[in-house]
């Protein structure tokens, strides 16, 4: 990412003298094109397991009952979203050094070796662009922890809020919360026999999460001097529930679809700083993805341990100690 910063300063630093360059057009589609393949798995990962975890039954709590709950996270990563294949035919005014298409990683990806080159035509002039591909972060999975408060509002209807206050690992800086709501269908079928250990349910989740990524300052003072990044998305799901009661033990499963939006913003100072802002607003991005859960809970009395596990363009494993109050 910081390459991106410091390729997006170059460009703004000649703003609006650059305006009517074709080739500076084409450098900057090349590095949109690039970020956009660097990060959109980290953008599927993240909707997979901002969607994991909101509810482990389809039966509701009983009115004014709370429930509150500890979750953790796992995303796992799989080798194939670790990197990507990028084709000098892909790109406009870049290319690769020395080959015709190379494996870069993405941002869950490592350390990488190849080289991007081009030349800027400016002014009877050019620029020569010489810079490393972005490295990744380099993990095979991704930890995630927040807390739940759930109560019950009657007519089989249960809310759920999610919290997870601001936590900082080395240089970044991530916070989540949301608003989930579940409606247990099996009270509507009660008079047609339907067993009431059986339970369906649907339910719906909204996602805040927020992700900082703060690095040395990039660019020139009194222009434009970059030093973090904000990422806000909005994740919105919609599944059905299904669960069924043996006693102590309850398995679940359930389908569902999810929606995750993206917004960019960089932090830093200088005149030109809403200008590159406005240039990375093409980096934003709307996604919608299908996923599944299937789980157990183990009830101990006023106790539950719930486990899940959620497949889609990724597997999450998500583990829930929870306690009604």
């Amino acid at each position: 990412m910081k390459k991106i910063l410091l390729l997006l300063t170059v460009y703004l630093l000649s703003v609006p003298a650059f305006a009517q360059s074709d080739d500076v057009g084409k450098f900057i589609d090349d590095i949109l094109l690039i970020a956009g393949k660097f990060s959109a798995p980290a953008a599927d990962g993240a909707g997979i397991q901002a969607s994991a975890g909101w509810f482990s039954s389809a039966s509701a709590l009983e009115k004014w009952d709370f429930r509150f709950s500890l979750h953790g996270n796992a995303l796992m990563v799989p080798s194939k979203k670790k990197s990507f294949t990028l084709n000098n035919s892909e790109l406009q005014l870049l290319e690769i050094q020395g080959v015709e298409s190379a494996s870069l990683p993405t941002a869950f990806g490592g350390v990488s070796n190849d080289v991007l080159v081009g030349n800027i035509n400016f002014m009877g002039q050019d620029i020569p662009v010489d810079f490393d591909a972005i490295d990744g972060i380099g993990r095979d999975y991704i930890p995630h922890a927040f807390a739940q408060v759930a109560v019950g509002v009657g007519a089989g209807t249960e809310i759920t809020l999610r919290a997870m206050p601001k936590v900082t690992i080395d240089d970044v800086t991530a916070s989540t919360y949301g608003l989930g709501v579940v409606h247990n269908l099996s009270q509507y079928f009660n008079p047609y026999n339907f067993e009431r250990s059986f339970q369906v349910a649907i339910g719906v989740a909204y996602s805040k999460l927020n992700v900082e990524y703060e690095f040395e300052p990039q660019g020139a003072q009194g222009i434009v001097l970059l030093d973090q990044i904000n990422v806000d998305a909005d994740l919105f799901m919609a599944e059905l529930i299904a669960s069924k009661n043996f006693g102590i033990f309850e398995p679940f499963g359930a389908v569902g679809l999810m929606n995750s939006s993206f917004d960019y913003t960089f932090g830093g100072t200088g005149d030109y700083l809403s200008e590159v802002n406005t240039q990375v607003n093409k980096l934003e991005d709307s996604n919608f993805q299908f996923k599944g859960d299937l789980g157990f809970n183990l009830h101990f009395d006023r106790f539950r341990l719930s486990a899940t596990g959620t497949v889609g363009e990724f597997f999450n494993a998500n583990l829930g100690l929870h306690v009604r109050i």
